[in-house]
């Protein structure tokens, strides 16, 4: 007998709770988190997320309690348990094809068994545990880099890569500054994009979020702060705008991350405005750098040093065809409708059990229901 697909998929996605999804999200989850749920909105799909407040989506959002001043195991766990009640509420009176979970935590919060569910790792496959490889759900990575570092495990997974809305980024006169974004962490390396710019002897904008996570606060005050003065600042967060405009003014990007990248969207994000980027040669950035045309790989701060003036040679217009041509928006949302219409169509929908509509739904104090 014929089975019928419909046409209109209803996707609930699932974002790291201690994290707000936006335009401007700092996290890659979080910036993936909120590509695809426009592009379901915008492709005639219904798309509810289950975030955290002060997220701003384009379909409904399940509005979850605001991350805590200080990040804790407890609140850890308050977070996961408000998460679970989250998904239980929606699924109880939503249909639903599917649940994609992006955060690193998701083994916490998963659905019950049987409902159709993705997972997308977007972190390097050694940080998750491994029982999730023998869990009943679907898995995808975000390169052919970390899929290839999962050895076995991860041979038979799909990869959908990571790419950006090309056109919030444009070309513009360049300035004499290095440019450096991203969460202020250890992992990410920035003191080391500090010191290649103070060795190359060109002004650095230092821009992020520290999240309250002690290690994190200890690194800026330990790390950062001691580097800064006249010529390399920090900036803090940025608005989108205030990115787009330093990203397109910048003489590189230099990503000087101290771990196996799974991908990278500023990278991303600089080669679309224009602008090359100095890399250090770990994880997936070499698929995205191409080493003497739209930036360089580097492996120390002298050699990251060298690049940054090496980067007067690179033409800017290169570096947007190469934008285009490779990390589009639209490559990665069809690449996700595909994998969602192929779970969806092979795995039992969820159905509504007759509790009230999700507008109606409470799903913990002070939970909300809104468009954002």
């Amino acid at each position: 007998m014929a089975v019928h697909r419909r046409s209109m998929l209803t996707v609930l996605q699932i974002a790291f709770p201690l994290a707000p999804v936006w335009a401007g999200a700092v996290g890659g989850a979080e910036q993936m988190l909120h590509l695809l749920d426009a592009a379901l909105v915008a492709a005639g799909h219904r798309s509810i997320v289950v975030a955290c407040a002060g997220s701003r989506v384009a379909g409904e959002l399940v509005e979850m309690p605001a991350p805590p001043l200080r990040l804790s195991e407890r609140e850890k766990e308050t977070a996961w348990t408000a998460t679970r009640n989250a998904i239980a509420t929606v699924l109880g009176g939503t249909r639903i094809d599917l649940v994609h979970v992006h955060g690193i935590d998701f083994p916490r919060y998963l659905p019950p068994a049987g409902v159709p569910t993705l997972a997308t790792l977007h972190l390097p496959l050694s940080w998750y545990p491994k029982s999730i490889f023998t869990l009943d759900i679907r898995l995808n990575c975000v390169s052919e880099t970390q899929r290839r570092g999962g050895g076995a495990a991860a041979a038979g997974l799909p990869v959908v890569p990571n790419g950006i809305a090309l056109d919030g980024f444009s070309l513009a006169r360049k300035r004499g500054y290095a440019l450096a974004l991203g969460r202020i962490c250890p992992e990410k390396g920035f003191h080391l994009a500090l010191d290649a710019a103070r060795r190359a002897g060109v002004p650095l904008a230092l821009a992020g979020q520290v999240f309250p996570y002690p290690a994190h606060e200890r690194y800026f005050r330990d790390e950062i702060a001691p580097r800064l003065d006249r010529k390399r600042r920090f900036l803090g967060p940025l608005d989108p705008a205030r990115r787009r405009r330093l990203l397109a003014g910048a003489r590189c990007l230099l990503v000087p991350s101290e771990v196996a990248e799974t991908s990278s969207l500023v990278a991303m994000e600089a080669l679309a405005s224009g602008t090359p980027v100095v890399a250090f040669r770990r994880g997936a950035l070499p698929e995205i750098v191409e080493d003497g045309r739209t930036g360089f790989l580097v492996d120390n701060v002298e050699e990251m040093a060298a690049a940054i003036e090496r980067c007067r040679g690179l033409s800017p217009a290169a570096c947007r065809a190469v934008a285009e041509a490779r990390f589009s928006a639209a490559s990665t949302t069809r690449g996700y409708l595909r994998l969602y219409e192929e779970i969806a169509g092979t795995s039992p929908i969820v159905r509504s059990t007759g509790v009230p509509s999700l507008k109606s739904a409470i799903v913990t104090e002070p939970t909300a229901i809104s468009n954002r």
